[in-house]
Parts: structure tokens; C-alpha cells; sequence
């Protein structure tokens, strides 16, 4: 059976955007738990291996079935913020209710026959608040050896998806952001209904609280939800370009383009396929920073791109004018005039 979630007319006044670094780790911890599933990030995979290795994430792995399975909900918990500091949300779960977290961990050891009678799994759940400062700097471990390097083309990603579903709710309405979500997610009669996707008795229906929506870089192929009690209900699905921060070539820019901009200069241009900061554009294209640095200056004041701080870093992005000429496939338009 799907996992139908029936939204009431608070509900639908309250779906909200949000991103989390604490849920992007835990996606993608669970990633390396089943790498065979996730294609488009068999580069990353291959960088992480060594580092992962160097991690006694152990007690981690305990809560991460392998095979599928439920994962404790505080682990990755839904926001309470559209976009939540690693901090604040680190400090959350080191606070979780120890009757909650015990609840959750002994579901989640019920997954694998036998786990919970194990030696570990009954050290974790005879005390379940030490147990829960274990995963909690455990996370934070994580947290900094697999993310927070790439965390702002990551972020990026994710503030580019909002933004993009968004636009399309302001100009098609809200069943058209709730269809486009996941090819297997369907909305009718008010009803959101995850195909592929297994009732669960315990998911809670939505309570007037409205639904989280979350992109992830890591999900793919798959939408996650099944949030129980105390959590807001929540939709976790594929970023749109999620796939194109790993593995993708640099695109050449059309001749056309380079002849107008110069080659490295259209390079640059056509390399923006997701926001991305100097350091990024210089080892994407073997350039020097403060070339690439020069050539964001002329491309940002001809309007074909846009900058913003996010944190210590500038990310850029093209512009729709950006975007026409890239996409003019070698047939630069004259300006008007």
C-alpha cells in the first residue's frame, strides 16, 4: 500500500520549505550504507572511501540498516527553521526526549533480527541519553569529514531547487509543485500519496502543522516520509542538478560564445551549471583564482551573472541572460538596438 498523506486546508496553508545540514548527513551516511543504489554519485563515493574509513562510526552503522529499514527519526530530524546552522541542530538532537530516542532506536534494531539482543544494541538502549551524545558527536564527526567542505555547493543545489519550485507554485499553483516533486508522488483530493512507498501504521497524518518539504543532494532515487510523532510530517526528494556536482564534465561553451567572451571566459560562463564559488570555477578549469576572479567581474557587469554571500563564501550563478546565451547552442542573439 502507498503511504497517503491527506492534507487539510491548514495544511496546505502551512507546506514550507527547508534545508538541513543535519538531514543531508544523515542521507548521506545512509548513501554509503547502499552505494549500488545512487549512480550519480560514484565519484563522491570513490573520494569519501578512504576518509570514511579513518571514522569509527560504528555506533552509527548500528542505526543505518544496510538493506533498508527505519532509521531513528532524531537522527535526521525535520527542521524546525528553513534553514537551521549544523549548530543549532546538533544541539536539538543532543536534547532529545531518552524515552523517544529509545523508542526509535529499539524500531530501528528491530529491523535486523537479532541486533537488538546484541551486546551493542543492549548497551545502546540501556542508556539511551549517553547513547544519544555518542551519535550526536558522532554526527558532528561526519558532519565535517563528508559535508561541510562541499557544503556550499550543496546548499546552492538545494536554494536553487527551492527557488525553482517556488517560481513554478507562484505560476502554475500549488498542484503543480506538489505533482513535479517525485515522478512517484501523486496529488488528488487533497491527498499526497508516496507510490512505491509502504504504509506505515505509525506515520502520523498531518495535523494542521502543514508538510515539510526538503530537497536532498543523497535521496535520489527515492522520496522519503513516514515521520512519526513528535515530527512534522515531511517530503525528502531528489534535488533537481543534484546530479551534476560529482559527475559531470565541464561543458564546452559554443563556439559562437567563445568568439564573442574569449574561450576562457565563455568556459567559465558555461561551466555554471549550479552556483559555485571562485575556488570551485579556478579547480574546475585550471585556472588561476585570480583569472576566474577577473572574469566573474566582466561576466557579472554585462549582467550575465549574479553573485551572493553565503557565509565566508560568494557564490555565482548565470543570470537568465546568462542562461539564453549559453543555451543558444553556438547562435549568440545581437543585442537589441
Amino acid at each position: 500500500m502507498p503511504l497517503a498523506l491527506h492534507l487539510g486546508t491548514d495544511d496546505l496553508t502551512r507546506c514550507r520549505f527547508a534545508i538541513s545540514p543535519l538531514c543531508q548527513t544523515h542521507e548521506a551516511l545512509r548513501m554509503l550504507r547502499r552505494p549500488a543504489r545512487h549512480g550519480y554519485h560514484q565519484a563522491w563515493l570513490r573520494r569519501m572511501r578512504g576518509t570514511v574509513a579513518g571514522l569509527d562510526l560504528a555506533l552509527l552503522w548500528l542505526f543505518v540498516p544496510p538493506a533498508g529499514g527505519y532509521t531513528p527519526d532524531f537522527l535526521g530530524a525535520p527542521p524546525q527553521e528553513p534553514y537551521p546552522a549544523i549548530e543549532d541542530e546538533l544541539a536539538r538532537m543532543r536534547a532529545t526526549d531518552p524515552v523517544l530516542a529509545h523508542a526509535e532506536m529499539a524500531r530501528s534494531l528491530g529491523c535486523t533480527p537479532g541486533l537488538a539482543e546484541s551486546p551493542q544494541g543492549r548497551a545502546a538502549l540501556d542508556d539511551p541519553a549517553a547513547t544519544v551524545r555518542r551519535l550526536a558527536d558522532l554526527t558532528e564527526l561526519a558532519w565535517h569529514a563528508l559535508l561541510a567542505p562541499d557544503w556550499p555547493r550543496h546548499r546552492a543545489v538545494l536554494e536553487a531547487d527551492i527557488e525553482y519550485r517556488s517560481r513554478r507554485a507562484a505560476d502554475a499553483g500549488l498542484d503543480a509543485l506538489l505533482t513535479g516533486l517525485h515522478p512517484a508522488v501523486d496529488w488528488a483530493g487533497h491527498t499526497l500519496t508516496l507510490r512505491e512507498y509502504r504504509d506505515l501504521a505509525d506515520a502520523q497524518p498531518p495535523d494542521g502543522r502543514g508538510v515539510l518539504l526538503m530537497p536532498s543532494v543523497f535521496v535520489w532515487p527515492d522520496v522519503v516520509s513516514g515521520f512519526a510523532r513528535p515530527w512534522q510530517p515531511t517530503v525528502i526528494y531528489p534535488a533537481r542538478g543534484m546530479g551534476r556536482l560529482h559527475t559531470a564534465p565541464v561543458p564546452r561553451p559554443p563556439e559562437a560564445l567563445a568568439r564573442l567572451l574569449g574561450q576562457q571566459r565563455a568556459a567559465v560562463l558555461a561551466g555554471l551549471t549550479v552556483p559555485s564559488s571562485t575556488t570551485d570555477l579556478a579547480r574546475r578549469h585550471g585556472l588561476a583564482p585570480s583569472t576566474v576572479s577577473a572574469h566573474l567581474s566582466v561576466l557579472r557587469e554585462a549582467g550575465l551573472l549574479q553573485s551572493r554571500r553565503q557565509g565566508h563564501y560568494v557564490l555565482y550563478g548565470r543570470t537568465a541572460l546568462g542562461d539564453t546565451l549559453v543555451d543558444a547552442d553556438g547562435h549568440v542573439r545581437p543585442a537589441a538596438g
